[in-house]
């Protein structure tokens, strides 16, 4: 797919997700678009697979989305690694953890992407029948995600076992027998196990969430993935989202399913497999790399988060 065709793939798909193109169609043309995929199989689903450049800090203003009347925006975010392009900057590119967000279709938002960051995507958008359709019984559990009066946003972590999922889409290729039979059935895997992680979630009572609100949270968040090697004080974190603390822990766990401090562990336990794993750290290395004076603590933490201690991890990885 050359330049020309990636970018009308790309104002395609603006149109349908709700992006306004002939304001914003010079904007799309400072992306450089690696890889983008599109397959229709509305009435049921959409589904986006994008991997692109952005050169330079843009913002999209996305408006509610109208190609499903009441639906889900379901994206899968920086999970899959395509080969290096020919002239591209060596450097690594900046990128967010893997991720599964959830959003709702009707919610108008902005849509940033900062420069030379890296952007990797599939997104699902679903039309709510269909999914309930899908969920069956279970759907009472989820029944926060159908409620349209109320504006949610839940972030999940990327599973072992969606990024397998992930990975055997984005290395298809374009000469599949059935092609939209194979998508809808890897969507349909995908979430599964995305339900199926969701269901093991505290139980929490959801509550309308604003724009500003979500802005806060995920300043908190910024602040705790940029601090994996202390923990930071609840004191700072109330400052920095100007909400009370009850207000910001319920919200916090509410969009991303871990307390505070959970979910900083398991941001430095996923770090910490990463040091041992790409960068060959030894345990000891890693450990006071993150912060952690007492080794034998931070190998009661590894295990409890990975299952086994982390040498032994280590090792297999080799």
């Amino acid at each position: 797919m050359n330049k020309d065709t990636k970018q009308r793939a790309m104002l395609d798909l603006a149109t349908k997700i709700g992006m306004p193109v002939k304001e914003q169609a010079y904007m799309i043309a400072t992306l450089q678009i690696q890889e983008i995929r599109v397959v229709d199989l509305l009435p049921d689903m959409l589904v986006m697979i994008r991997s692109l450049l952005a050169k330079k800090d843009l913002t999209f203003q996305r408006s509610p989305i109208t190609t499903i009347e009441n639906g889900l925006l379901i994206s899968f975010q920086n999970v899959f690694h395509e080969d290096r392009i020919a002239g591209s900057p060596t450097r690594a590119y900046l990128q967010e953890r893997p991720h599964v967000r959830i959003t709702p279709s009707h919610l108008d938002s902005s849509v940033n992407f900062s420069e030379q960051t890296q952007i990797r995507q599939i997104t699902i958008l679903i039309e709510s029948a269909y999914l309930k359709r899908f969920l069956g019984q279970d759907q009472q559990r989820f029944s926060y995600l159908f409620n349209v009066e109320h504006t949610f946003w839940i972030e999940e972590f990327i599973s072992p076992e969606i990024a397998a999922l992930v990975d055997e889409m984005t290395h298809s290729g374009h000469q599949l027998a059935l092609t939209d039979a194979f998508f809808r059935l890897k969507c349909l895997e995908m979430l599964y196990h995305l339900f199926s992680n969701l269901s093991r979630r505290e139980p929490v009572s959801h509550q309308h969430i604003s724009k500003k609100e979500i802005d806060a949270v995920y300043q908190v968040r910024n602040a705790i993935a940029a601090s994996l090697n202390e923990v930071l004080l609840v004191d700072d974190l109330i400052r920095l989202s100007g909400m009370n603390e009850l207000k910001l822990r319920k919200l916090f766990t509410q969009v991303f399913g871990k307390g505070l401090y959970a979910y900083h562990q398991h941001l430095r336990m996923a770090e910490a497999a990463r040091l041992l794993k790409e960068e060959k750290l030894s345990v000891s290395e890693t450990g006071y790399r993150l912060g952690f004076s007492n080794l034998s603590y931070f190998g009661r933490l590894f295990e409890e988060h990975m299952g086994m201690k982390p040498k032994k991890w280590s090792q297999q990885q080799k």
